[in-house]
């Protein structure tokens, strides 16, 4: 330890800190602790007892014991090149045209394979004879969305205006979006063309909006009904489902749910599997969860499923909104179905779950015990959760002990592994143990890297422990292991929240010089705010100008603030000269000159007139400042 802190001093010293940064008590023997250094062998009957406590079946052997109908269409499409004879194949295998769940769980399920997606789609169509709604559409098209694929993209937008049918303002505000991030400008605004003429040809439009705009204007009654029967309105899936969703984006879950009874029962509309999922994406709210639940159940007893892609949206929306017992329950109904989400959709939800605080054990292993119980094998990522949950609660024990058993598994802890247990120590206090845990992974042949180095020098700043994390920093550089923006970021704040502002000014200008970083934004903002704070004024300015250099914008507005207040007429000229690479503006000049005027102090605005140069103080809007149009000479 002796040795390593001697290293770390010199490192510091080549990077000429100033000693103030870090204090000589530092540098002493401390006993070190071998809680995590030597990893927990369980015995056989160890994982008989950990099962018991949290219900959750820790074994990596597993093997897919069943599949569904589905699964095995799914596998056989993914399997085989097309052809005549292979659609024979599948023809015999699916039987009678394939539901709307059945359609939208293979295409979900196709979609990396855009080419057998369009295969699937086109015998389900043309042979199967699958009749597509909006839906399954939007879906097509999102599959469709890329470079490679824009061909069949717009075969599919085209067939859909010949067919009357409307793809959504969700999908196309998503695609959009995706044409614009790709560089896809012409597509993107051919697609904004078509979307706009295809709904002013779309005779469906009219009636929804006259639909939506009765049932908005008051609550549900007599009246609503009434009005609703004299708009004679010819009622088809698409129909129901743009009125679903526009009441949805109205946020009128319960009025949706009224209309979608009303349509039934008075005007003797069959709810099929299309209608049923379109109400249900209306119902994840707040305020009509559960209407939701009961839906679910009336769809159920109909004999109609959950597709997969209204359970991913609605999985989404309880998770966003917070509600991970409902999303819980969700998916344990989903997997009891035909249509299970994939493992990655499981990890998303655990994932979710994970990042809550406290995170809810009891949760996570209700996901994982249903994964397994439909005969997966947990992955990677499914054992990095549950072991992120650990350590985050303190439960290093156990821990420990799904490391052990992922690495029974067939999977090595790696950076991701060995990062969420330095978290957890840091956020325990533990910081020695923290810093072990370092060296273990490199007795395991895995290297830290910059985002396990980050947490480690971010848990000991959140622990006030600065001049440690310092140490750390100079560990990780010897190791020559290049600091980024969000590490210095990290280090700054650590120094900030000490009230360190000069030393943190210090260490980002030697980070800059001596490992030609470049600061974020965001750093160089935050602390210059804070040099100001501190009355720092030429510290404050020599940051600004180092933003220049890096080509961010001027952060010029605590400066005014500043220099308005507290600063001198000399600090106002100083300020401006750095403020821009060569002239300052008009503006900039006005910018101060009314912020003196509006602290009162005339006389300091005058000095500063007096000082700027020739064509500013005959500027017109400088002039008027002072009541004159004339130049002042």
């Amino acid at each position: 330890m002796a040795a390593a802190m001697n290293r770390a001093r010199r490192t510091l010293a080549s990077l000429r800190l100033p000693s103030s940064l870090f204090s000589d008590r530092l540098f002493t023997n401390h006993s070190t602790h071998t809680q995590v250094t030597h990893f927990f062998h369980p015995s056989p009957s160890y994982f008989s007892r950990f099962r018991t406590s949290t219900n959750i079946i820790l074994n990596a052997n597993q093997k897919l014991f069943f599949s569904t109908m589905h699964d095995s269409v799914l596998e056989l499409v993914l399997s085989n090149d097309w052809s005549a004879k292979f659609e024979k194949t599948l023809s015999e295998r699916c039987g009678s045209p394939l539901s709307h769940e059945a359609v939208m769980y293979l295409l979900k399920r196709l979609t990396k394979d855009p080419r057998k997606a369009q295969k699937f789609f086109d015998w389900a169509v043309n042979a199967n004879g699958f009749e597509p709604n909006s839906s399954v559409y939007s879906l097509m098209l999102r599959i469709y969305a890329h470079k490679d694929s824009m061909k069949e993209f717009w075969v599919i937008v085209r067939e859909m205006r010949e067919k009357g049918v409307y793809f959504d303002g969700e999908t196309y505000k998503s695609i959009f979006s995706s044409f614009r991030k790709l560089k896809m400008d012409t597509d993107a605004a051919a697609l904004e063309k078509f979307h706009k003429l295809m709904m002013k040809e779309n005779d469906i439009s009219d009636s929804v909006n006259e639909v939506v705009a009765v049932i908005k204007s008051s609550d549900w009654g007599y009246e609503v009904e009434k009005e609703l029967l004299s708009k004679k309105i010819l009622l088809s899936d698409n129909l129901i489902l743009r009125v679903l969703k526009e009441l949805r984006d109205g946020r009128c879950p319960l009025k949706a749910v009224k209309f979608f009874k009303w349509v039934d029962e008075r005007l003797g509309y069959d709810h099929n599997g299309v209608t049923y999922n379109g109400i249900l994406r209306v119902l994840p709210q707040e305020e009509s969860v559960e209407e939701f639940w009961s839906m679910l159940k009336e769809m159920k007893n109909a004999g109609y499923d959950l597709d997969l892609d209204t359970y991913i949206k609605v999985s989404r929306t309880f998770q966003k909104n917070k509600r991970f017992k409902d999303a819980v329950e969700l998916y344990e109904y989903m997997m009891d179905s035909p249509y299970k989400p994939s493992s990655g959709e499981c990890a998303i939800l655990l994932r979710s779950i994970a990042a809550r605080f406290p995170s809810d054990l009891d949760l996570i292993f209700r996901v994982v015990k249903k994964y397994e119980e439909a005969g997966n094998s947990l992955s990677k990522p499914i054992y990095d959760v549950i072991h992120r949950s650990m350590t985050c609660l303190g439960r290093f024990d156990e821990a420990e002990k799904i490391m052990e058993a992922m690495r029974n598994a067939g999977y090595e802890a790696d950076n991701i592994t060995y990062s969420q247990l330095i978290y957890g120590l840091c956020k325990a206090r533990r910081l020695e143990e923290a810093c072990e845990v370092i060296d273990v992974m490199e007795g395991q042949g895995c290297d830290p890297d910059i985002k396990t180095w980050t947490i480690l020098i971010q848990g000991h700043c959140e622990a006030n422990a600065v001049d440690k994390a310092l140490l750390c920093l100079a560990k990780m550089m010897e190791k020559n292991v290049d600091v980024d923006g969000d590490l210095l970021d990290v280090l700054i704040n650590g120094f900030v929240s000490q009230r360190k502002v000069v030393g943190a000014y210090e260490l980002l200008k030697e980070m800059v010089k001596q490992a030609h970083l470049r600061p974020w934004q965001a750093t160089y903002k935050n602390l210059i705010e804070k040099l100001l704070g501190e009355m720092k004024l030429d510290e404050a300015l020599d940051l600004l100008g180092m933003m220049k250099k890096h080509n961010y914008p001027p952060f010029a507005e605590p400066f005014y603030q500043y220099i308005s207040k507290l600063g001198t007429v000399e600090d106002a000229r100083e300020f401006l000269k750095a403020l821009s690479k060569g002239y300052p503006s008009v503006a900039a000049y006005q910018h101060v000159l009314e912020s003196f005027f509006e602290e009162g102090r005339h006389s300091e605005a005058k000095d500063l007139l007096y000082k700027c140069p020739h064509h500013i103080r005959k500027h017109p809007k400088i002039c008027s400042l002072f009541g004159s149009t004339k130049s002042t000479s």
